[in-house]
Formats: C-alpha cells, structure tokens, sequence
C-alpha cells in the first residue's frame, strides 16, 4: 500500500495517532470526525487502523496486529469495521468525492453523475 493514500491511522501498542498531512485541505471537522473513529477502534479491539484511498479512490479501512497480541479481538474488527462503514457510509463517499477530484483530477460533473 502507498502511504501517501493513507488518510490517517491509529495505533493502540503506540497510542498515537496520525492524520497525513497530504489532506489538510480536507475540513477540520471531517478530521476529527476520523480522529475520532480511528481512536474508538483501536481503544476497542486494538492493533493498528488505518483509514485509507484504494487504487480507485474509495475509502478502505485496514487492521493489522502484532502476532504476539493475544487480545486483539479480531472478529470484533471485522464486525466494527462493516458498522463504521454502513454509519459513515455518506462521509466516506465524500472523501471518496474529493479524492478523485483533489488529488486524483477527474472531472467533478462526471464524478457527480456516477
């Protein structure tokens, strides 16, 4: 994966955060927005969350964990990740929005069409 896709990520073995400076332009509010999905999953079932753009543009969500991490809940990832997806489903499709137009260059009109 290109880490210059990556939006932002949250890591619960470093508890840091990290938001990719590449998408300032994003709102302050959408920010923390992420901020705070990103926090709340590792806080649940802990490991590594990225929130991302895949070769498409579209938001994809990653979990990752050390081997040695017994208590990474990974069902529970699997089961948060489809939540945030379908709760956020209209924030992610206007990042997606303004990944193909800001970052990408496509044609906006075309874009709203789809």
């Amino acid at each position: 994966m290109d880490d210059s896709r990556v939006i932002c990520g949250s890591n619960a073995y470093d508890q840091k955060y990290y938001f990719n400076e590449k998408y300032n332009s994003i709102p302050d509010s959408i920010k923390e927005e992420l901020h705070i999905i990103a926090v709340l999953f590792t806080e649940e079932v802990g490991g590594i969350f990225t929130i991302e753009f895949d070769d498409e543009g579209n938001v994809a969500m990653r979990t990752e964990y050390a081997p040695e991490d017994y208590l990474y809940d990974e069902i529970g990832s699997g089961l948060l990740i489809s939540e945030i997806r379908r709760k956020r489903q209209e924030l992610f499709e206007s990042l997606s929005l303004y990944y193909k137009a800001v970052i990408l260059k496509q044609d906006i009109a075309g874009l709203l069409d789809e």
